[in-house]
């Protein structure tokens, strides 16, 4: 999707000032609903990239109204003759639009409440405005551009940013609602079923994970009866993707013939995974560790998955942030802290698992939707004491335990015990552990001590600290020179996908910095430390996925990969 306006001068076209462009991906009514799409006069014009799951409630509310197409963002330009700018919030789904009225030529630009769907704002020399849905569509034609801020509103009428949505968590205000199981179970069916919309054929990612898990089993439950199920069978099917052998491929394969789904298994090498990098890098405009880890294999997997004829995968995003489902999470010291915790990683998703869920599939013409960061669902689930999720291991409470208690149900099972109640396995870690450490290597290959000595004059901002943060920050600066491109992404030291609260909790971590979950010493399973004796300075051998392995104990407890 791209905008371009002009605030200032004459740039001639079929709406004046103003240009809207847009590639679709057709998922609901594909023969009818190419866009722009208009009100009934045709004065206000809309493009826009997402799903509005409440379209039909929302036609409802529109008896005036004609819509010529069956389209779900049909309803974008009428709400707004209806109701103006204040519209936004009637919206439940995942968007990003652009609308323009050509009765003033005024606009406005929104996104999405967590900002699942990509969006970038740019400034031109010449007094343009661009907005777009990837950085590389900006490059070139404008002196800044930044992140377009998710749940916020751009109005060329006032010409400022403001904030639509403004729930109760928002404000980080600690929540005190008793935890009531089925209450949480029922808000994520809803928010799962909601999602089963769709014209095309579709499936879901299945890690074997607790998260992705719960969507496959909701999904599977539901599907019958729905249209989709009419128009492409009620039997689900599922993706996996990892290294042979890997925690992943076999825990979504237990869970794949335990809930009966067409289950679709994509092996990848650490090579695959190397050559696809610079491309990786490319579609998902980020020079981030973690991101880049987990984007590969997701990106190597929805090219498989496209080619299959499917367009849109359900997937688990979000859970970890919602529920403190991150391995440092274990060192909350208190309630307070938790939650608090807890929005900060809510608000920062669109530079994380957002960004990589959403272009990592989009790069090949495939959608991925996440019910977990459903608006309703959101507002359910941050409105419970976190008292409750609190991780207390002495009482058998670890990471994610109201999530897991609320579908752990002895006379309906969802799932078998032993998966949902699965340790939390990041998926840069879950494709197969050699992934990270092959990938470590590689980068040493590419990155000599001496540059890193130097790495701080090279790149001021966001220095990279590893090897690896410095090959993808080199390849990131060849497609990507522009400072604003450097600035839009965030940095900061991190454990085990943590911020710097987790050395904050715990000054220890501050040893092993690594995004991958094993960093989380003495909380992971396959913590570094347990690879190896680390009780004496010196190099020890270590086995990982029958991959051997060379490391510098240089503290003992601290492993560092040389």
């Amino acid at each position: 999707m791209l905008l371009k306006v002009y605030l200032m001068g004459v740039d001639p076209n079929k709406h004046g000032d103003c240009c809207l462009a847009l590639q679709r991906l057709a998922i609901i009514d594909p023969a009818s609903g190419d866009q722009p799409l208009f009100n009934d006069a045709k004065s206000i014009v809309v493009t826009v990239n997402g799903e509005i799951y409440n379209h039909e409630d929302l036609r409802k509310s529109l008896p005036n109204h004609k819509f010529r197409t069956g389209s779900d963002c049909d309803v974008i330009a009428h709400l707004y003759e209806e109701h103006g700018e204040d519209f936004v919030d009637m919206l439940d789904g995942m968007f990003s639009f652009v609308l323009l009225d050509t009765r003033d030529n005024s606009f406005i630009v929104a996104r999405d409440a967590i900002g699942i769907t990509s969006l970038y704002i740019g400034w031109g020399q010449d007094g343009s405005i661009w907005i777009s849905s990837e950085i590389k569509a900006l490059n070139d034609d404008c002196e800044h551009f930044e992140s377009f801020p998710p749940g916020h509103l751009y109005s060329s009428k006032n010409g400022g940013l403001r904030r639509w949505y403004n729930p109760p968590w928002f404000s980080e205000a600690v929540p005190s609602t008793p935890y009531d199981p089925l209450v949480l179970r029922r808000a994520f069916e809803n928010a799962v079923i909601k999602r089963l919309m769709t014209d095309v054929p579709f499936g879901v990612l299945l890690s074997g994970g607790l998260d992705s898990s719960l969507v496959a089993s909701i999904t599977a439950r539901h599907l019958a009866g729905t249209k989709a199920a009419k128009q492409w069978g009620a039997q689900l099917h599922s993706f996996c993707v990892g290294l042979e052998g890997s925690p992943d491929l076999k825990a979504a394969r237990e869970v794949a013939d335990y809930l009966g789904t067409v289950h679709h298994e994509f092996h990848f090498t650490v090579q695959d995974g190397i050559d696809a990098i610079e491309e990786v890098i490319y579609h998902i405009e980020t020079y981030d560790v973690t991101t880049i880890r987990a984007s590969t294999p997701m990106f190597l997997m929805a090219r498989k998955i496209k080619s299959l004829g499917v367009k849109m995968v359900i997937s688990g995003e979000g859970s970890d942030e919602i529920f403190g489902g991150y391995l440092y999470f274990h060192k909350a010291p208190n309630k307070e802290e938790f939650h608090r915790e807890t929005c900060r990683k809510i608000k920062a998703l669109h530079q994380y698992d957002c960004l990589r869920a959403n272009k990592s599939t989009s790069a090949w013409g495939l959608e991925a939707r996440v019910p977990f960061l459903d608006k309703e669902f959101i507002n359910v689930a941050m409105d419970i004491d976190p008292e409750w999720k609190l991780i207390k291991r002495d009482e058998g409470r670890i990471e994610k335990w109201v999530l897991r208690k609320a579908f752990d149900d002895e006379e309906h099972p969802y799932l078998p015990k032993h998966i949902l109640y699965r340790q939390k396995e990041q998926f840069s870690d879950g494709v197969g552990y050699s992934w990270i450490d092959g990938l470590k290597a590689h980068a040493s290959q590419h990155v000599t001590d001496k540059m890193m000595l130097n790495a701080a004059r090279i790149f001021p901002h966001n220095t990279p600290s590893t090897k690896e943060a410095y090959y993808y920050r080199t390849i990131f600066e060849r497609f990507f020179p522009q400072n604003s491109a450097r600035l839009s992404v965030p940095g900061g030291a991190s454990v085990a996908c943590s911020t710097a609260t987790a050395v904050a909790w715990d000054a220890s971590w501050s040893n092993n910095l690594d995004p991958s979950g094993r960093a989380a010493l003495g909380v992971h399973l396959s913590a570094y430390e347990k690879q190896m004796p680390s009780a004496t300075p010196g190099i020890a051998a270590g086995i990982i996925d029958n991959v051997p392995l060379k490391m510098e104990v240089s503290t003992p407890g601290v492993i560092i990969q040389s």
